[in-house]
């Protein structure tokens, strides 16, 4: 197959490309920090690993409230309006997390972060359709995957951040010669003292976050953005009967639901299966950070082989490879499983811009209401995790440890998306065709 050989940016569009692409870092930072907070609240508030998952409910549930308003915004305005607004929710919902440690109150957190979402929902509702505009359709696959490349560097930053400065601080997490937890044997005057000790260690970098995303909206106010035509003269509806109607978007949605779920499972309960492994969960953190290293590596490379593979083709096989590592993570007790788990990454890599460059292939006007469907799909971060430590709170089951067969839930996942991957694949196949 000759490669496209269609610039992926035009020299017109760098200067927006480039400012644009620095706020995927932005919530890539925001996602890899908070996914870890599920195990250090669990341990400092004393809860669940179910409602521990919460802190996912709120965060992804706030893609799922804020997508819909933020298209219907950006439609009625613009893009750089809504990436503006987004920025406003963003900083804002990070800065509440200074009096929710004040008052030590877990509910106060997840508010904190469904309002920090909202404004996440406005910049990917707003800033992956704007990438995929911003230069020839035949490239915008490349382009969302090349700018989404850079979401990772965030992630690993906010993966850093968790381990180094947030977890391996906590006292609630220190353990005996045994390997035992001493924070719950303690009484209930020294737990308060830890408490509040951690809870400011946990609030002090989204405190920092929001004062760097409000920088970050000085120099949005200030850039000059290209009008690239969003839809404000489409009325909502008939695009969502358009987009119903369409089977790779609707189905691409579908997909969306079960890939976000299976990321947000594999990269926050790697924490909870390394712990089952009698590995703190500092040093487990280390493993998200090598698994978002490949996850990065990947990223590039999967842009790259899309220059020779076609893109849906390319999502199964990854799909496929997921299936096979999830499996190890299942099926393999120790360290080899954690292994397994850590390569998913490599798969998942390519999945989320490629899945949205796909559904949103071809749809012109419809773009603006079709990226907040496929923005409201990251609600499956939502819905999935707390099923999944309701899993991994049983304990055992049979004779594997809970956690091991809670990734059945990932595995399902990579089903439907290799499923999803090869209908795409032939129906582009046979529509190219005629």
């Amino acid at each position: 197959m000759k490669p496209n050989k269609t610039k992926v940016v035009e020299r017109k569009y760098l200067f927006p490309f480039i400012v644009i692409t620095s706020l995927f870092a932005l919530w890539g930072f925001a996602n890899d920090i908070t996914n870890p907070m599920v195990a250090a609240f669990k341990t400092v508030m004393e809860i669940s690993n179910a409602k521990a998952s919460l802190v996912q409910f709120a965060f992804y549930g706030g893609y799922a409230t804020m997508a819909i308003p933020a298209a219907l915004f950006v439609q009625k305005f613009s893009y750089k309006k809504g990436i503006l607004l987004g920025l406003a929710l963003y900083a804002t919902g990070a800065l509440l997390f200074w009096p929710a440690a004040q008052f030590q109150a877990f509910g106060f957190f997840l508010v904190s972060l469904y309002i920090l979402t909202f404004g996440l929902a406005f910049l990917e509702t707003t800033a992956n359709p704007f990438i995929l505009s911003l230069g020839a359709e035949e490239t915008a696959t490349r382009r969302l995957n090349l700018s989404q490349a850079f979401n990772p560097m965030g992630s690993l930053l906010g993966m850093f951040v968790a381990s180094r400065i947030v977890l391996a601080a906590l006292e609630s997490d220190k353990r005996n010669a045994a390997g035992e937890l001493i924070f719950p044997m303690l009484d209930e005057a020294t737990k308060a003292a830890i408490r509040t000790n951690d809870l400011m260690i946990i609030r002090n970098p989204y405190v920092i976050l929001g004062l760097v995303v409000i920088v970050m909206f000085v120099v949005i106010l200030l850039t000059k953005m290209p009008q690239t035509g969003h839809a404000n003269e489409i009325h909502p509806y008939h695009s969502f009967k358009r987009l119903i109607k369409n089977k790779i978007y609707r189905e691409g949605v579908v997909a969306q639901v079960f890939y976000v779920a299976a990321q947000i499972m594999c990269w926050t309960f790697i924490i909870q299966y390394a712990d089952n492994l009698g590995i703190d969960k500092a040093t487990a953190q280390m493993y998200n950070i090598v698994a978002m290293g490949i996850f990065l590596g990947s990223r590039f490379i999967s842009t790259l082989l899309m220059k020779y593979v076609n893109a849906r083709k390319l999502l199964m096989l990854f799909a496929i490879g997921g299936i096979c590592t999830i499996s190890g993570a299942i099926l393999i007790e120790g360290m080899a499983g954690l292994y397994c788990l850590v390569a998913t990454s490599a798969f998942m890599s390519l999945m989320f811009p490629t899945i949205y460059g796909i559904a949103l292939n071809g749809i012109g006007q419809d773009a603006t209401l079709g990226a907040a469907g496929l923005v409201m799909a990251i609600v499956g971060g939502a819905l999935m995790p707390p099923l999944q430590g309701s899993i991994i709170d049983m304990g055992q089951i049979g004779n594997m440890p809970a956690v091991n067969v809670s990734f059945v839930l990932p595995l399902i996942s990579f089903v439907v998306i290799t499923v999803y991957g090869y209908r795409s694949y032939k129906f582009h196949e046979k529509h190219s065709v005629s």
